[in-house]
């Protein structure tokens, strides 16, 4: 026979719809991997030797100059020599007479990825108590737990893969591509949404799409739960610095 506990969860489950919050916070990076001709990469991965200054400096203020501009001096390097930038170096200017692209809209870019380290992914699930935004908090599910040891308790607990792959796979360059990446590292929040279940939730309906960005690090790309992709509305994190680099995909 049901004990009176029992039969409330039952009749929990029956009212529904309910609707939780869930929130993935961490750190991660907003990067924008770009194709190289082959003078660019030789000249900015000589240039990386003496660290990654000047190579940011360039990709942070291309919006603001010409090459003509950046020849002349206008733009303070570390250790270049401005003089020595070509056209064919100035990756970031499709015109040498206009102004180039910002770094996050670079011409020949292959992949753009926003969001957090896969490594360093702490999951909220909160139960609230509509789908409004800002709809008020009515209990907690999981509290700020590391993904990876969420996943393996759903994992062990429901015999069921909480995480799967990019449907189509991750964007690499070719072998043999000269490639640039620019890594803007960000500190916050990275996904938060709400999504609706007839019942009380269930965590094994949830899975988590972790991919291989195309540096290899494995990156939280989204997140299902029942087979419905759980909206993104967005997050609020804080920069906490550039980083630049340059090399030839081996494979």
């Amino acid at each position: 026979m049901a004990t009176s506990e029992e039969k409330q969860e039952l009749v929990e489950n029956l009212k529904g719809p309910h609707y939780y919050r869930i929130t993935v916070s961490g750190y991660g990076a907003e990067t924008a991997y770009v194709k190289l001709n082959k003078a660019a990469f030789d000249f900015w991965k000589e240039s990386l030797e003496s660290g990654d200054g000047d190579l940011i400096t360039y990709c942070t203020n291309s919006e603001d100059y010409t090459t003509e501009q950046l020849r002349n001096g206008e733009l303070e390097f570390e250790e270049i020599d401005p003089a020595e930038l070509s056209d064919e170096v100035c990756f970031l200017h499709d015109e040498p007479e206009e102004v180039g692209s910002s770094w996050y809209e670079a011409p020949n870019e292959f992949d753009h990825v926003w969001g957090v380290s896969a490594d360093n992914a702490f999951v909220t699930i909160e139960k609230v108590e509509n789908d409004d935004y800002m709809a008020g908090h009515l209990e907690d599910i999981v509290d700020h737990e590391e993904l990876f040891d969420l996943c393996n308790t759903i994992e062990e607990k429901y015999e069921v893969e909480p995480t799967k792959s990019l449907e189509h796979g991750s964007v690499y360059a070719d072998k043999g591509d000269y490639v640039f990446q620019f890594l803007s590292s960000e500190k916050g929040t990275f996904y938060e949404g709400i999504f609706e279940t007839p019942g009380l939730i269930d965590l094994s309906k949830l899975q988590f799409i972790v991919d291989e960005a195309p540096n290899g690090e494995d990156t939280l790309y989204g997140i299902e739960y029942d087979g419905e992709e759980v909206d993104n509305n967005g997050g609020d994190t804080n920069g906490k610095g550039y980083y630049a680099y340059v090399w030839e995909q081996e494979y």
